[in-house]
């Protein structure tokens, strides 16, 4: 007789995927702890960060948008996993509707932010302003194409655009990256429209990475057409 309560193997996660979470994680730190400490603030605790007007005549969007593209990005991350998705099926089921209500609700404030937030000019220009907002709505987009895609069995579909959308969420992580490396080279924090053009350039990379990895790992083989026989030799 077969016992009912018999444990789920336990999850083994391959090197390779130890190695994939760790990288999203480190080049996801500076903009998770920086949102962290925002977020810290804003409940009370005492000033860190350099001080945001717009966060404090109007906490709650950027709150919300913080809390929710960290869920995003860094459970997102378990999204990759082969592991996740042959030995937990119901996981990567429920991890994916979390991440697509938290990415939609990260795309929504952060498009209320950047119509809604008054920017001085060296922060935000018409340039950064208009590709915030498509890229914001195009998020949203791609995540409920992703929901129709896998409610239709359609699976690359569904991966495709999840990853796209994934690409777009971590923008502010490739911003961080070059806007760092920017200090270093330079010894000034680039303003105007260099600065827009960075972080516009951050997401071009990232989307750039995000078709690459489409075509090498999510693309399915095509399969072989076998040669069609000959006729019958008629004389």
């Amino acid at each position: 007789m077969i016992s009912s309560n018999r444990k789920a193997p336990k999850l083994g996660l391959g090197t390779s995927e130890w190695v994939i979470l760790g990288v999203i994680f480190v080049y996801s730190f500076v903009p998770v702890v920086g949102g962290l400490i925002r977020v810290f603030e804003l409940a009370g605790g005492p000033q860190i960060a350099p001080v945001n007007p717009r966060a404090l005549l109007a906490p709650l969007p950027i709150i919300l948008h913080i809390l929710s593209s960290i869920l995003f990005c860094m459970v997102g991350a378990f999204q990759f996993l082969p592991s996740i998705r042959r030995q937990r099926p119901s996981a990567h089921r429920v991890i994916g509707r979390l991440i697509a209500f938290a990415g939609c609700v990260s795309a929504l404030t952060g498009l209320w932010m950047t119509h809604y937030y008054g920017f001085p000019e060296a922060l935000q220009g018409a340039a950064l302003y208009w590709v915030r907002m498509v890229l914001g709505t195009a998020m949203i987009g791609l995540i409920i194409w992703a929901v129709i895609a896998i409610r239709s069995r359609n699976v690359f579909q569904h991966s495709a655009s999840m990853v796209r959308a994934y690409a777009i969420g971590q923008g502010a992580s490739t911003q961080a990256v070059l806007g760092i490396a920017w200090i270093i080279a330079i010894g000034s924090e680039a303003m105007g429209p260099l600065r827009e053009g960075l972080m516009i350039f951050a997401w071009v990379l990232n989307l750039l990475a995000a078709e690459i990895f489409i075509r090498a790992m999510l693309r399915p083989p095509k399969r072989r057409q076998k040669p069609s026989p000959l006729p019958p030799f008629r004389p």
